[in-house]
């Protein structure tokens, strides 16, 4: 850590200020419990002062494998107070994918909760892990109760700067691990203006965390509704029903979205005779078949954009009624450029690397130095995405980089995520993944495999005839196949080697 400046501003900080400006006001609901913002801050600091006593110090990793619950942002916020880095997983993941992660991250603590245990029995105790706690509960099976954590007087608080880490957030395997992508206080404090700004956030806002808190969308949504004076309502896991309640209950105006969970929510609100009305905005990824339906059936307006773990959320956003199909303009705290092979920028029109620049991007990959050099190249953060730009400034999203993603038919290069947002626009489409395969006279085909509940409602040939009265007919598909349920990872985004794997290469 440097010296401590009078300019620095840290999550903790965001935190202290919200127990002095909005005092009783609720800032955590969870059940039948509300914390205000007062007790919020009484709570971290009781739990910095047991990760203190234990000897845990600033750069120290927790890892945090747990589904969500208000002392899970009660840890982000004792860690963010002492400088320690939380490090939260996936608890999707399988036992040796946990393994792997907590291998690389080295903590000095391990965090856990009843459905997690399963997932760390058979290895955890080979670990020079010094640390077991249970999230909730009172622990067992070689994990302390974390709440016997929370004591009195509150330590020192550590001397943090914006630039020291503030969290890893677990980004694509493509090195088999995880990367962890490296938030800064920095990074998490520019994303909360940026979203407070641009959803207009106030003290009247309030958040459904339906989002697992090891997501970036859900963490950082949740950190800048508390920033705003806003309360975040925990949902230990997402289920419909309990959602339209909450959001009923609570006056909940603002969720994150990853298929199914909008398309869900309607569904469940339909049948409990809700139309939502406190809701204003959902935030994510959708079909816009739900998203047509959320703004025919409530007042809430869906936002898109371009982001990921590594820009801190968001950092192209707009409302999808304002330019369907794109996905926003720049944020004002992000300079975004799209180059070639070469880093040349590329002319409007032309779809390129997106590249960023500017306080929303990460501090670089845990413990992968020789990778965040090669991302960090010639002073940008390379996404390994490709997108376009219009000339009034939307940027729409084109494709996935890596050459495992390139199908080329022909000699020509087609971008999957270019024929996916097609056919995504077919009605009843509520998924699809295309890819790949041999073929003994282009080389290379193009395979589809569309997610419909309506059976029948769409044959091949329909599938590829649209495709071809959309985009270039190099880009049809040569193999359509359709099932009723796609294999989805954490963040709802189709899992890709999943499906390659289930339909393989043939018809």
């Amino acid at each position: 850590m440097a010296e401590l400046s009078v300019s620095a501003f840290t999550v903790y900080d965001l935190i202290a200020r919200g127990g002095a400006v909005y005092g009783d006001a609720p800032a955590v609901i969870q059940g039948e419990r509300t914390l205000s913002f007062r007790q919020l801050r009484e709570r971290v600091d009781a739990l910095a002062a047991g990760l203190v006593g234990l000897g845990i110090a600033a750069g120290d990793r927790i890892c945090i494998l747990a589904q969500n619950d208000a002392a899970y942002l009660e840890l982000y916020g004792a860690c963010a107070r002492q400088g320690i880095v939380a490090y939260p997983i996936n608890w999707r993941l399988t036992g040796p994918e946990v393994e792997r992660v907590v291998d690389r991250a080295q903590p000095r603590m391990m965090v856990a909760d009843r459905s997690t245990l399963p997932l760390v029995a058979g290895w955890l105790a080979g670990k020079a892990v010094p640390h077991r706690y249970a999230l909730t509960g009172a622990g067992g099976e070689g994990f302390e109760a974390l709440a016997g954590l929370y004591r009195a007087p509150a330590p020192a608080v550590a001397p943090v700067v914006p630039d020291d880490a503030f969290a890893v957030i677990s980004t694509a395997a493509v090195d088999v691990v995880p990367r962890g992508a490296v938030l800064t206080h920095a990074n998490v404090v520019a994303a909360d203006l940026t979203a407070i700004g641009a959803f207009g956030l106030t003290e009247r806002d309030r958040y459904l965390a339906v989002l697992p808190l090891f997501h970036v969308s859900a963490l950082g949504m949740s950190l800048a509704h508390l920033h705003a004076g806003g309360a975040v309502v925990v949902v230990a896991r997402f289920d419909a029903g309990e959602a339209v309640g909450l959001i009923d209950r609570h006056r909940v105006t603002h969720v994150s979205d990853f298929p199914p969970v909008l398309a869900s929510l309607l569904d469940a609100a339909e049948k409990a005779g809700s139309a939502l009305p406190s809701l204003t905005h959902v935030s994510g990824l959708d079909a816009p078949q739900t998203i047509q339906r959320l703004h025919e059936r409530t007042k809430a307006q869906f936002w898109t954009g371009f982001g990921q773990s590594e820009t801190s959320g968001f950092v192209t956003i707009q409302r999808v009624a304002d330019k369907p199909g794109a996905s926003g303009r720049p944020v004002p705290a992000a300079q975004v450029r799209l180059v070639d092979d070469y880093d040349r920028e590329v002319p409007v029109g032309t779809a390129g690397e997106i590249v960023v620049r500017g306080p929303l991007v990460f501090q670089g990959y845990y413990a992968q130095p020789d990778v965040t050099a090669y991302t960090f190249r010639n002073g940008w953060h390379h996404t390994g995405d490709v997108g376009r730009f219009e000339a009034d400034g939307y940027l729409h999203y084109v494709k996935r980089k890596p050459e495992k993603e390139l199908i080329k038919p022909g000699g020509e290069n087609v971008y999957p995520a270019e024929v996916e947002t097609v056919i995504m626009q077919m009605t009843d489409v509520s998924g699809v993944c295309v890819y790949g395969i041999p073929d003994a006279r282009w080389g290379e085909a193009i395979k589809a495999v569309v997610e419909t509940k309506a059976a029948g409602r769409h044959t091949a040939q329909q599938v590829i005839d649209f495709v071809g009265s959309k985009i270039a007919r190099f880009k049809r598909p040569h193999v359509v196949v359709f099932t009723d349920l796609l294999s989805r990872g954490a963040d709802g985004t189709v899992d890709r080697d999943a499906v390659k794997a289930k339909w393989g290469d043939g018809a």
